[in-house]
């Protein structure tokens, strides 16, 4: 390796481990940011959130990968035209292909490992992440009963404080509906002059001391005559207590993951060997479907749904009788003409319903076709996404001359919403079959990629493209040019 190589590296592998972690970094707190109302208040412990936030962090990879090797290639050869180390080397006789040689190597390498990260880690990070989001979501939210309001968060419960000290923890003036006989509802109430409620440490039953209280309770007899028992049906009873303590099972407030293989069939959580066998099950489901409506439309079909009427056809064919069906029709009287009519719409609309339900379902098959095709596709954008970028970086930051993060900063951020937008927008089309699949998909690359190519000749060839001087100088002698013909209008 020539030591002008190990200095292009050098300065360009800094600037990319910086970008990629701020990228990421910034990509994963909007990841958080969208989920903050799922997460608040579950009272999940660390670990759990910690493989939340790395499965997230692997997610949005394929987003921060391509804005870290374009801001990287911007800020790497701007520095290098700022400190005329850009200019240096071209003067003697490097062309800035020959600069860019070693690290388009080194992005080639990226965009295999983007490959290889895309099919093999990403479907796995997405099934654990949707796996372990699933199961935060169905956590209920910790206790939190507020004061004068009826709290209904424990099955069969519904309690009532008017105070709460939020120091100990304590409840003033307790009041507990127990409902848990569905016959007898606000049968059972307990009055409390303080309690504490608490949460066991497996989250799976709730523990309730209460102080100087007293309970009503209120049954029906099932013993006795049927005079006897309109006249004494209920029976009540009362009970007072210095202190009690309750323990009640409640479900629902520990974080326990979903199961994986609800969410295996998705595309997302597929490698591309997996995508293509699953693409050819598929393929063969939507052939039985339309096997079935080929069939159905066919005049097999009604010969076999109205059987008697293709024999007596096949008699009248045997016996080489020519038939008008108009003319037969018109024999018929009134009442039976009515009764034929309504027979066949009848059918039609038998069978235009069983095509419809038919259609539907290759409606969904075609969608779940088209959107494994995408995930194939998508494969392989994101390792072309990594070389557009870099051959777009790397020749705007050599034109434009200026480092750091200012100006690199807002063209990056320009070029990835370019790009988001425009990929958004082709996998949407693409997804509901406006346009062919590879499009779709590959409409950001179409777009980006004369753009790279352009830029790379430009600075390639010295262009000042983006010099402002250079536009200004041009708009004077244009401005001059206009006034002269003007002048010489005027002399005429």
């Amino acid at each position: 390796m020539k030591k002008l190589h190990l200095f292009i590296l050098k300065s360009f592998i800094g600037p990319l481990i910086m970008t990629f972690f701020i990228a990421m970094f910034i990509l994963v707190m909007q990841f958080l940011w969208r989920y903050v109302d799922d997460l608040v208040g579950k009272g999940l412990e660390w670990t759990v959130l910690g493989e939340l936030l790395f499965y997230a962090s692997l997610q949005v990879v394929p987003m921060a990968l391509p804005l870290a090797i374009l801001l990287a290639a911007l800020m790497t050869f701007g520095n290098l035209g700022e400190n005329y180390e850009l200019t240096a080397l071209k003067a003697a006789g490097v062309s800035l292909l020959k600069i860019m040689k070693p690290i388009s190597i080194l992005i080639i390498a990226i965009s295999g490992f983007a490959y290889a990260f895309s099919n093999n880690v990403l479907p796995v990070a997405n099934l654990k992440l949707v796996s372990i989001l699933h199961g935060i979501r169905e956590t209920r939210l910790e206790m939190d009963i507020k004061e004068r309001v009826f709290y209904r968060g424990v099955d069969d419960f519904s309690i009532k404080v008017n105070e709460k000290d939020r120091e100990t923890n304590m409840l003033r003036d307790v009041m507990i509906y127990d409902h848990r006989d569905r016959h007898a509802r606000n049968s059972n109430v307990t009055l409390a002059d303080s309690g504490i409620l608490q949460m066991s440490a497996d989250k799976r039953h709730l523990v309730l001391t209460l102080y100087d209280g007293i309970r009503y309770d209120e049954r029906v007899t099932a013993e006795g005559n049927r005079r006897q028992q309109r006249r004494d049906s209920r029976l009540f009873r009362t009970d007072e207590f210095r202190k009690q303590v309750a323990i009640m099972q409640v479900h629902g407030f520990d974080f326990s993951r979903t199961d994986e293989s609800l969410f295996r069939q998705s595309d997302r959580m597929k490698n591309i060997a997996q995508l293509t066998h699953d693409l050819d099950s598929i393929r063969g489901e939507r052939g039985v479907f339309v096997n079935l409506i080929e069939d159905r439309s066919s005049l097999s079909y009604f010969n076999r749904i109205h059987q008697t009427h293709a024999n007596r056809l096949n008699m009248i064919d045997t016996a080489s009788v020519l038939v008008n069906v108009d003319s037969l029709f018109l024999t018929l009287e009134g009442s039976q003409k009515q009764m034929v009519i309504q027979n066949a719409l009848r059918t039609v609309r038998d069978l235009k319903q069983s095509i419809d339900d038919q259609m539907r379902f290759i409606e969904r098959e075609d969608l779940r076709i088209r959107r494994h095709v995408m995930e194939i596709h998508r494969k392989f954008t994101l390792s072309f996404a990594c070389l557009i970028f870099f051959f777009i970086g790397a020749p705007l930051g050599a034109i434009i001359r200026k480092g750091g993060l200012g100006m690199p900063v807002v063209i990056s951020i320009f070029f990835f919403i370019v790009y988001y937008v425009i990929d958004t927008m082709g996998a949407k089309f693409a997804r509901d079959g406006v346009w062919m699949v590879h499009q779709g998909m590959w409409l950001s690359s179409f777009v980006l990629l004369p753009i790279g190519i352009f830029l790379t000749y430009k600075s390639a060839t010295d262009s000042a493209l983006l010099n402002a001087d250079v536009y200004y100088s041009n708009l004077r002698k244009f401005r001059e040019t206009i006034e002269k013909y003007l002048k010489k209008r005027r002399r005429e």
